[in-house]
């Protein structure tokens, strides 16, 4: 049997779409059929024709089949749209990004191989068909388990970045709140020794002494305030480079993987087939350039 340099599990689902699409070929031949016979038993009654009945059943009859292959022809680019629609989005679910080749869909040699590969499996198909009773989900490519585990990991740092940015803003928040009452306070002591500046030339002596051991007091109490205020602002300070330090970190690891799983796709099996398909079409493009060389008319 013609192989496509795929594994037997895909070669089993080119199998399976060229199925359908041979029954879908199939039924719009027929309806082709139809039309040409439903012309023959509804207008091709009489042994003889003008020219202009002739012309007029013709263009009836082009109207009919143009109509139908121009359907044919749309439902076949929406159904390989929704093909590549699935490829894609299982794609994406693990983090890869697909290319095509469009230039590819025209090549000749690989259009005849497609259908030798027709021609070889459907022929053996009538004698062992390739059957399936469960039509699984699209599942990626898993060498090993590495891939699933680099998708785990990076769902994970994601995670972990996630919650470092939240815990981040809360600390940020938390160091704002702190200076801003810091200095609520200096303000305040401010005022304070103000009015007790102010106040003392109306209050009697007695007096001086016992709102000059309050003024102490206060003030001895807000050193203590402030002294609190400034090792919780220590404190934050010392969390929030921690928490900037995890977020590098964190990203740091989750590029690493990033870089880890792109490696890893490159190993694969698809991706050495493109690039050897793509290395051989560099080499047809230098070929060709050199026989046109020859035939460049000399200055």
């Amino acid at each position: 049997m013609a192989e496509l340099g795929l594994n037997e599990h895909h070669q089993n689902e080119v199998i399976n779409y060229m199925r359908f699409a041979r029954s879908k070929r199939g039924l719009r031949l027929k309806t082709v059929d139809s039309c040409f016979q439903d012309l023959k038993e509804s207008r091709l009654v009489e042994e003889t024709f003008t020219i202009d009945e002739v012309s007029e059943v013709l263009s009836g009859l082009q109207a009919v089949v143009h109509s139908e292959v121009e359907s044919e022809l749309i439902n076949t680019a929406y159904t390989n749209v929704l093909l590549l629609r699935q490829l894609f989005s299982q794609a994406e679910k693990w983090y890869l990004k697909l290319q095509t080749d469009i230039s590819e869909l025209e090549n000749r040699e690989l259009l005849e191989q497609i259908a030798e590969f027709e021609k070889a499996g459907f022929t053996s198909s009538n004698k062992k068909p390739i059957i399936e009773t469960i039509k699984p989900k699209l599942v990626p490519l898993n060498e090993g388990g590495t891939t699933e585990l680099l998708n785990k990991e990076i769902s994970r740092l994601q995670e972990e970045n996630e919650k470092l940015k939240s815990r981040l803003k809360t600390i940020e928040t938390q160091a704002t709140n702190a200076l801003d009452e810091k200095s609520k306070l200096e303000r305040a002591l401010q005022d304070l020794q103000l009015d007790q500046g102010n106040q003392k030339d109306f209050i009697k002596a007695q007096d001086l002494s016992d709102l000059e051991n309050t003024v102490a007091a206060l003030k001895s109490e807000f050193q203590k305030t402030l002294n609190d205020k400034t090792e919780n602002q220590k404190s934050l300070e010392e969390n929030l480079a921690t928490a900037k330090h995890d977020l590098l970190r964190v990203q740091e690891q989750l590029r690493m993987a990033e870089k880890e799983l792109e490696k890893k796709f490159q190993q694969t099996a698809a991706y050495r087939n493109m690039k050897e398909i793509l290395t051989k079409k560099n080499d047809q493009i230098k070929d060709l350039r050199k026989r046109l060389a020859k035939y460049e008319p000399e200055d």
